[in-house]
C-alpha cells in the first residue's frame, strides 16, 4: 500500500469514528444547565476533501493542503426537522467563512453540508468575515447577520489597523444568500449585532454593540437597541444602550448580545456575553437577562454573574479563557440547545429547558454591585433554607 492510500484509509477511519461518536452527559451539573463530554465540532470534522488534494498524482504524500485553526462561534437553527449551526471555521490563514453542519439531535453526529457558505460582497470586499447570528423573522426570510471586517483606509501604514461593521444577508435554504448593503449606524464600528425575530412598531428591530476602535469599544459599548425601515437599507438612526457594562462585574470591559432571544410566557429571553481584564488577559463569560414582552429592550430580570464560564479542557484553546454564543435552538417540547465556542477553538453544547431558563433569570439574585450586598444575598437564603429544614 502506497504512502498516500495509507494515510488517506486512516485519515478516513478517524474521522468516521469522531464524527459518529456519541455525546453523553458530564457527570456533574448545576441544574440550570447540563454539559456534554464531547466537543460537537472540531477542526478535525471538516470534510477531508476541503483540506487535502485527493489525487494521488498531484499529492503523493497526502499533505493537508489547506489548512483549519478552528471552528467556532456558530449561529444555529431549527431547519428541516434539523439540528443546523452555521459554523465559523477559521483557516490556517486567519481568514474565517461560513460552513453549514446538521445534526439529527443536537448533541453529537454533526456533518458538514457539501461545500462552505459562498457570500456574496458588497461593493467594498470583505477581508474576513465571523460570528453569523441567525433569525427566522417574521417576514419570511432568515437573516445572517455578521462581522464584516476590512482594512481601516485611514491608517494605511497600520497593517493591523482594522474596521469592523455588521455584514447582512438573506436566505430561505442556507444555501443561497442574498447580501445586502451593511448596516449604517452612527456610532463608529459595530460588533455582535443580531436582530429581533418580530417587527417592533412596523419596524426591524436590532440589538447592536457600538464601539470606537475594532478592538477597544472606548467610550461605547453596552448592549445597544434600534430601530430600521428596511433590512434592503438598514440603517439605525438612534440607539440606546439597554444593557450597560459595569464596573467590577462580569461585563466590566465590554458585552455583547449572543443569539436573537427566545420568545416565553414570561419574557424575551437573552443570552449574551460579558468581558473582564484579568492578569491573564480577557475573561469571556456567557450570561443570561430577560426583557417585556411587548417592550423587548426593557429588562426585567438579570441574574448576578456569569452563567457558563469556561471550564477545564475548555479554557485552552487559540484564545485561551473564553467561552462564546451566538446560537440557541429550541425544540418542540421547549429544550432549549445552547451552542457556545471554548477558546475560539472548537464547538460545545449545553441542554436546558425554556422552564429551568426561565426559573433561573427570575429566582436567581442580581448584582447589588457591593461585597456586603453578596453576603446579604447568601444570609437571606441561608434564612430561607432554615425556615425549611
Amino acid at each position: 500500500m502506497t504512502i498516500f492510500k495509507k494515510r488517506l484509509d486512516n485519515l478516513t477511519n478517524a474521522q468516521k469514528v469522531l464524527i459518529s461518536r456519541e455525546n453523553s452527559p458530564k457527570e456533574h451539573s448545576n441544574g440550570i444547565y447540563q454539559r456534554y463530554v464531547n466537543p460537537i465540532v472540531t477542526p478535525e470534522h471538516i470534510p477531508l476533501n476541503w483540506r487535502y488534494d485527493l489525487n494521488e498524482q498531484s499529492n503523493p504524500f497526502c499533505m493537508e493542503r489547506i489548512g483549519v485553526n478552528a471552528t467556532l462561534n456558530s449561529g444555529a437553527i431549527r431547519f428541516n426537522h434539523k439540528f443546523v449551526i452555521v459554523v465559523r471555521v477559521e483557516g490556517n490563514d486567519r481568514k474565517s467563512f461560513f460552513a453549514v453542519a446538521e445534526s439529527d439531535n443536537g448533541i453529537d453526529n454533526f456533518t458538514f453540508w457539501e461545500r462552505p457558505v459562498v457570500m456574496p460582497e458588497t461593493d467594498r470586499p470583505d477581508t474576513n468575515v465571523y460570528d453569523m447570528r441567525l433569525t427566522q423573522h417574521e417576514d419570511g426570510y432568515i437573516y445572517g447577520l455578521f462581522c464584516t471586517e476590512r482594512k481601516d483606509e485611514t491608517m494605511p501604514h497600520d497593517t493591523s489597523a482594522a474596521e469592523a461593521q455588521c455584514g447582512i444577508a438573506r436566505t430561505k435554504d442556507l444555501i443561497n444568500w442574498e447580501r445586502l448593503p451593511d448596516l449604517i449606524t452612527h456610532s463608529g464600528q459595530q460588533r455582535n449585532v443580531v436582530l429581533h425575530p418580530e417587527f417592533v412598531d412596523g419596524k426591524y428591530a436590532l440589538y447592536t454593540r457600538p464601539q470606537d476602535g475594532f478592538i477597544s469599544v472606548g467610550g461605547g459599548g453596552g448592549i445597544g437597541w434600534g430601530l430600521a425601515d428596511s433590512m434592503e437599507n438598514a440603517e439605525v438612526k438612534e440607539e440606546v444602550i439597554i444593557d450597560n457594562k459595569v464596573y467590577h462585574t462580569i461585563k466590566e470591559v465590554k458585552n455583547g448580545q449572543g443569539p436573537a432571544p427566545i420568545k416565553t410566557s414570561e419574557g424575551w429571553l437573552h443570552l449574551a456575553h460579558g468581558v473582564r481584564n484579568t492578569a491573564a488577559g480577557l475573561r469571556y463569560v456567557l450570561y443570561v437577562f430577560m426583557t417585556e414582552i411587548e417592550h423587548p429592550w426593557v429588562i426585567t430580570h438579570a441574574p448576578a454573574g456569569h452563567f457558563i464560564a469556561p471550564e477545564g479542557d475548555e479554557r485552552v484553546g487559540d484564545v485561551s479563557n473564553v467561552v462564546f454564543s451566538n446560537g440557541w435552538v429550541v425544540n418542540d417540547s421547549g429544550e432549549v440547545f445552547i451552542y457556545y465556542a471554548s477558546s475560539d477553538t472548537r464547538m460545545h453544547v449545553a441542554t436546558s429547558t425554556v422552564e429551568q431558563l426561565v426559573d433561573y433569570v427570575k429566582h436567581t439574585p442580581e448584582d447589588e454591585l457591593y461585597s456586603a450586598k453578596s453576603v446579604q444575598a447568601i444570609n437571606a437564603l441561608i434564612n430561607r433554607n432554615k425556615a425549611v429544614l
